[in-house]
Order: structure tokens, then sequence, then C-alpha cells
């Protein structure tokens, strides 16, 4: 399409009308414009009226499918670092640079600190982590395949140096029996089945089932198991991080009580409640 970088955006952001309210469709387009040309986004905004010719037929019928944004262009950008996303693997939310924030808070009473990233998807926690802490030791587990793929290629795209391991989180992660780690962190599953019919179609139709949902009967289930496991994999000082559905906040918290953790609960930078920060009970 050869048009001015105005009318660019004007059409994709036609296309998705019905998926998006405009302001946010106006800043899909014109991130997809800008990663499709090779330019900065602020081009798009300071220099609206050039002509320039880039080809947007597929990526405008892949977003009008509904396809998120950052499986479009291939990225996202999280804690100040580019990652690889696509199809299989969740796409990392700007609530969970907090959690990650948070971890990183913690790692500093430790002067090498041993960190397990558990669920870990694109890898963007554990990777996070370890640009954050140079020293940190940072081990990185998931059952998908297909996401491990993808958060190794982000380690090597992002030269950081992290360990992956396919293990099962439900069954105790039996691969790393054993061992100990001072920060436990992990963005588990935790979206109720019953929720899907209200969520938006670029979610429930593309990203991994796998990542985000859970049984109404035990919505639970990562957190309670990935405690019991902690019980033995958390050395006396450390801590567990989680985050958490918000409506589930108080459930999770009294859960983590009774399972012997001193539990604290944070919001978000939206006052949702969405972190947990836990240390074994003296």
């Amino acid at each position: 399409m050869r048009a001015t970088r105005a009318e660019i955006v004007a059409h994709i952001a036609s296309s998705i009308e019905e998926l998006y309210p405009k302001p946010e469709r106006q800043r899909i387009a014109r991130q997809v414009a800008a990663a499709l040309s090779g330019e900065q986004e602020s081009r798009y905004i300071i220099d609206p009226n050039e002509i320039i010719e880039i080809d947007i037929e597929q990526a405008t019928k892949d977003l009008a499918s509904g396809r998120p944004l950052q499986y479009v262009i291939g990225k996202v950008e999280f804690c100040g670092e580019e990652f690889v996303v696509r199809e299989g693997v969740l796409i990392p939310r700007p609530e969970t640079e907090e959690l990650v924030m948070w971890a990183r808070d913690e790692s500093r009473r430790f002067a090498t600190p041993r960190i397990l990233d558990l669920c870990t998807g694109s890898g963007c926690i554990a990777l996070s982590l370890k640009k954050l802490i140079p020293s940190a030791e940072v081990t990185a587990i998931d059952l998908s395949t297909e996401a491990l793929a993808i958060a190794r290629e982000n380690a090597e795209h992002l030269n950081t140096e992290v360990r992956f391991i396919q293990d099962d989180v439900l069954n105790g992660c039996k691969k790393i029996e054993g061992e100990e780690f001072d920060i436990i962190v992990s963005n588990p599953p935790y979206i109720p089945q019953s929720e899907r019919a209200a969520m938006h179609i670029n979610v429930t139709e593309y990203e991994p089932a796998m990542a985000l949902f859970v049984e109404d009967d035990d919505p639970l289930i990562f957190y309670r198991e990935i405690a019991r496991a902690a019980k033995h994999l958390l050395r006396k000082e450390g801590a567990l991080l989680f985050e958490i559905h918000e409506l589930l906040a108080e459930q999770t918290l009294q859960m983590l009580q009774s399972e012997g953790f001193e539990a604290e609960l944070r919001h978000d930078f939206l006052n949702k409640p969405r972190m947990i920060c836990c240390h074994k009970r003296e």
C-alpha cells in the first residue's frame, strides 16, 4: 500500500472497528504500521502526511480476525526488553512487570540468589530477573514444549542464560527434587472456565488455554500445588511470589496462610489486588 502514514493508520484502524474502541484501535494501527515499516511509532504522529509504501494486507486480515497485535508483529516489550511472542505462549502483561520488580526486591537479600520461575511461558519473568540480577542463578519450568521453545529463543535473543526444564508443576516438579531456591515466582493459570465466554476473542481464540484457564471447582489448584512444593523447594529465608486473580485474592491469601505461609497482598497500578508474596511461617 502506497499512502500517507495517516491513511495507512486509518486503513488498519477501520479493519478492527468492531473489535476495539477508537483510542485502542488507533494505537494498535500505529504499532502495526511502525513494525511493518521498520520505523519508530513516533513517525506516525509527528510526520503523518509523508507518503510511504508498506505491505499491510496480511497484517490487516490477521487483526480483523481478532489475532492479537503482539502475535501479528511477533514481539512485545516487557521490563524494558523485547520478547518474541506467538501462538503457543501467553502474551506478557504490564501488571506482571510489577511482580518481577517485587521479586527483584526480595532477591536483594541474597548475594547470589537462586530463583525458580514456574509456568514460565515466554520466559519473560525468568529472563527479566536474570537481566535485573546478573548474579542470580535462574531456573524456569513449563510443561509446554512450544512455550519452552519460545522461551529459549528469547534467551538467545537477549543473550541471557537461564536453565529451562520441561516439567509438570501439578506433579511436584520432580526434575528439581532436592534442590532449594531463595525465590520462587509464578504467574500460573488462574481464570475459571466460566469467565471464558465474557473474554475478548483475541484472548480466547489465540492465546494458549492451558496457560490461562482452570476448572471452576478448583481455581486455586496451581497455587496450592506450588505452595506445597515450595515447602521443600524454598529455603528458610526465601520468598514465594504469585500473580493472582483479582476476584480470588482473599481466597488465595487464606489458602496460602492455611498452608503455613505468612502472606502479603499487593495491588497493581490499576489498584487491583494482583500479587502475593509469601514467607514460611516460623
